[in-house]
């Protein structure tokens, strides 16, 4: 929504020519093999984002739209009077059950992922899996050094890895390089305590077999059960995820991607991200006009 940058982030231009984020994230995911794309938006910028964005990969990709409502509720359960907000990623993710049928991945719209990361998705999605009775899932991990602002602290779940499997996440709030060189943040005790620059943290990319949105729909709902009346409850992806690994219903590796991650939060942000993205066209990495 933007609150917190003044506007939609999603169609802010970042590229030399004009390009969005998103822009970046499809070129990505074409390159690496990826077949379709579903925007999940809100319908009432449905228009401004098929024209400015949707409208630019019609002949390149297979292209489809889900909305995310208020009221896309399980059958028996009705939004609370006063709440205005949506039920957080598992929610969006929901509105898409009906265009997903594929093997797929998850993305920020607003966030730059990198070349790397999108090729490391497509190489999970068609490998082999083991028939051991789990779903298994995959997780794209980024290392906290790729993923630190130089214009303030960053908030990030440091992923607790067993055998290369996510088996928790911890989070951080205000991790920052500091003056003697030691990277920090608080923990959620609120002890200050250093954190190791080369852990994988991460950035909501995931990777998931189809039969995970039957996952969200059997979760959101004993969500809903338990926290429908509230006014500001969410519920999210990686709390689905969590649920599964330590129920023995699934694991999710953990996909070390050598990629930086960019992302605007503030208007700020917004400088450093377009100088990332010039110097990777200057790298060659990008064409400078997306094609």
């Amino acid at each position: 929504m933007g609150s917190r940058y003044g506007g939609l982030k999603q169609l802010d231009p970042m590229g030399p020519n004009g390009e969005v984020i998103l822009d970046y994230s499809v070129y990505d995911a074409i390159r690496a093999g990826f077949g379709k794309v579903v925007f999940i938006i809100r319908k009432d910028f449905e228009e401004a984002f098929k024209s400015q964005v949707g409208a630019r990969f019609a002949d390149k990709i297979e292209v489809d739209y889900a909305f995310q409502c208020l009221d896309d509720l399980p059958e028996g359960y009705s939004v609370p009077e006063g709440r205005v907000k949506p039920w957080g990623t598992a929610h969006a993710l929901r509105a898409a059950r009906n265009v997903v049928k594929e093997p797929f991945g998850v993305v920020n719209a607003d966030d730059f992922y990198g070349a790397d990361a999108f090729a490391k998705a497509a190489e999970f999605l068609t490998a082999p899996k083991t028939e051991d009775g789990k779903e298994h899932y995959g997780m794209i991990g980024y290392p906290l050094k790729n993923t630190l602002s130089d214009h303030g602290d960053v908030n990030r779940g440091i992923c607790g890895i067993k055998d290369g499997y996510l088996d928790s996440v911890e989070e951080y709030t205000k991790i920052m390089m500091e003056a003697d060189g030691v990277c920090r943040g608080d923990c959620l005790t609120g002890e200050r305590k250093p954190v190791d620059p080369e852990e994988l943290v991460s950035m909501n990319f995931w990777v998931f077999p189809a039969s995970f949105i039957d996952q969200i729909e059997d979760h959101f709902t004993r969500f809903m059960a338990a926290h429908g009346a509230e006014l500001k409850s969410e519920c999210y992806i990686p709390t689905v995820v969590d649920e599964l690994i330590h129920n023995g219903k699934a694991d999710c590796n953990v996909i070390k991607t050598t990629a930086n991650w960019l992302g605007v939060t503030y208007p700020s942000d917004k400088p450093a991200v377009v100088e990332s993205i010039a110097k990777l066209v200057e790298e060659g990495v990008y064409p400078a006009k997306l094609g």
